[in-house]
């Protein structure tokens, strides 16, 4: 629990922030505890208030709280020991949106999906690709459709997102920006 490290680290003066209106709102005693599986964690989460000097507890709505969502997305994507050293984050604000930045140079003037691409059309691989590369190219095939010349990726909502290549892609860019 958070607030165990936190006291653990001797911590005196604490802001809590969270994107759970009935959580926050219930520890600040705004709002009524009525599920009895939640009065033992209200309970024990006012006992180690207690130990701080001062804490607050602040809402945040979810659409505010991006940045806990993306490190908690990242936090769970490895296992980390007591022992085990994790290195600081650097991270960059930038002021346009991350998908300006997502338009890269084709190394050698293919697009970046010209291997999934002919392994549809001719089942075949690059050549210089061992059988690892050749599996992981199976495997995203497989969420892949081609109708005629027109490459397709299928979205998680199965809704089909046509693969374009760099020249098309800032075409597109260009005319949603500039109206057409």
């Amino acid at each position: 629990m958070g607030l165990r490290a936190t006291i653990e680290r001797n911590v005196k003066t604490l802001e809590v922030y969270g994107d759970s209106a009935l959580v926050i709102y219930q520890i600040c005693g705004d709002w009524e505890v009525r599920d009895s599986k939640l009065v033992k964690y209200r309970d024990l989460v006012a006992e180690l208030i207690k130990e701080f000097e001062e804490i607050t507890f602040n809402y945040l709505p979810r659409e505010e709280n991006q940045l806990a969502d993306a490190l908690a997305t990242l936090a769970s994507m490895f296992k980390a020991n007591r022992e085990t050293e994790i290195m600081p984050l650097q991270m960059s604000i930038h002021e346009v949106p991350a998908h300006c930045f997502s338009i890269k140079k084709e190394i050698d003037g293919r697009p970046w999906f010209h291997d999934v691409l002919e392994y549809i059309k001719n089942q075949k691989y690059p050549e210089q690709a061992n059988e690892n590369d050749k599996r992981t190219i199976r495997k995203m095939a497989a969420g892949f459709v081609l109708d005629g010349d027109i490459l397709y990726k299928r979205g998680k909502d199965q809704v089909f997102l046509r693969c374009v290549d760099a020249v098309e892609a800032r075409k597109i860019l260009k005319d949603v920006h500039e109206g057409i």
